[in-house]
């Protein structure tokens, strides 16, 4: 279990989560945890990463996601919005980690947008003057934007900001031991088909949470300097299939046990519902695997 630095209180992130405009589904869950008053502290790499327990129950199902490449279902409730034949993926919370500018670790402020060398494609190593390089499995992310505000039309030119923790559920600048490192970050502008990919390492699975990998949509590369700028944050999961076949590899010893306690109808962000969330996956344990998810926004 490891110890991290930067877990707020219930009443200061009630009252930070109200000030966001984060939909009404992240909403409500955030004010029935506090009434609730029962927060869920994750251990590895997150504790309480990315927000209080979840007293809401699922809507339509949790669906179980079990063959690799699955879209899984569950009743994604109309919170997540609709336009023309899109559902808009939903809101979610950054959690505590996000580096994008909003937040600090005891370095102070932790922002890796306007750092040089932060767009590229392959985010497994450090970057901006930080050297190391995330172990793990390797996995390619493979994120097709289309614009629910434009006909469900390719979102060509948007950016997409994406982080999530190492094999040992630890997240870059902040987790106790990689404070030194930026890696598993990073920006990429879509092509003129909407599509973005990065090449990385399959996340851990700390204690507390689903296996997840967080993203911020922007609207240009220009504007993805500054978290202000961000019409999307979302995260997005994979079937369990897949989860368990990466986890009988080596460096993810940990992962075994900590998602043998967690599931997607009791996870605080997909308990709710996460068909539009839900990686199609290819591939396997040695040669790599491939996520490949469609996402809607609101552009």
């Amino acid at each position: 279990m490891h110890t991290h630095d930067h877990n707020h209180g219930l009443a200061a992130d009630l009252d930070k989560m109200m000030q966001m405009a984060a939909g009404r589904r992240q909403s409500l869950r955030w004010l029935m945890a506090s009434a609730a008053a029962l927060p869920i502290l994750g251990c590895g790499g997150s504790s309480g990463t990315d927000s209080t327990a979840s007293s809401s129950t699922s809507s339509g199902g949790t669906g179980t996601g079990t063959g690799t490449g699955s879209t899984g279902s569950t009743g994604s409730t109309g919170s997540t919005g609709t336009s023309g034949a899109c559902s808009v993926i939903p809101e979610e919370t950054g959690g505590p980690y996000p580096a994008d500018g909003t937040n600090s670790t005891s370095a102070g402020i932790a922002n890796v947008l306007n750092q040089s060398g932060v767009v590229r494609t392959d985010i497994r190593s450090s970057f901006a003057g930080m050297s190391g390089t995330a172990a793990g499995v390797p996995l390619t992310i493979k994120l097709k934007i289309i614009n629910a505000n434009a006909s469900c039309g390719t979102a060509g030119g948007m950016a997409v900001y994406l982080w999530h923790c190492d094999r040992s559920g630890n997240y870059s600048l902040y987790s106790s031991g990689v404070t030194n490192q930026n890696y598993l970050r990073g920006v990429q502008e879509a092509n003129s088909s909407g599509e973005v990919t990065f090449t990385t390492i399959f996340p851990g699975c700390y204690d507390g949470r689903m296996p997840h990998v967080h993203f911020e949509v922007y609207p240009t590369l220009a504007k993805s300097t500054s978290a202000s700028n961000r019409i999307k944050t979302s995260q997005f999961t994979f079937p369990m299939a897949t989860l368990t076949e990466v986890y009988a590899n080596s460096g993810y010893s940990a992962s075994v046990s900590n998602l043998a306690r967690i599931s997607y109808a009791t996870d605080n962000v997909f308990s709710d519902g996460y068909s539009l969330q839900l990686a199609a996956m290819t591939g396997n344990a040695t040669d790599g695997y491939v996520a490949t998810l469609t996402l809607a926004v609101l552009g």
